[in-house]
């Protein structure tokens, strides 16, 4: 169990510590954003007592996932420039939407 808790606590030095440079704090960063678009859907959701996406959530989607895609780069997966990337299309094509055509109420409003 020692040997177990020692080698956990090496990793977490070696994570945490070591290789903690601006690429992570950008990544945490970046995480930030992506995690605020889904406090803000909630806190509208909650407001309106129904299920609401707000722009905003779009806007941080785009931020969030276009940090997330520079840091995905940076680290060089595969799987994770290609979850940001085709995930970036979708954000941008919604706001684009809402640019085109104004911010609409939904239809059972």
């Amino acid at each position: 169990m020692t040997d177990l808790l020692n080698s956990l606590a090496v990793y977490l030095h070696d994570v945490f510590v070591i290789k903690f440079d601006g690429w992570v704090i950008l990544g945490f960063i970046a995480q930030g954003f992506f995690t605020m678009r889904f406090v803000v859907q909630w806190i509208a959701s909650e407001r309106a007592r129904k299920s609401v996406v707000p722009v905003a959530f779009w806007f941080f989607s785009i931020g969030g996932g276009a940090l997330l895609l520079v840091y995905a780069l940076y680290r060089r997966d595969p799987v994770f420039i290609a979850g940001q990337a085709l995930g970036l299309v979708v954000y941008i094509r919604n706001v684009y939407f809402i640019i085109i055509n104004g911010r609409q109420v939904s239809a059972d409003a």
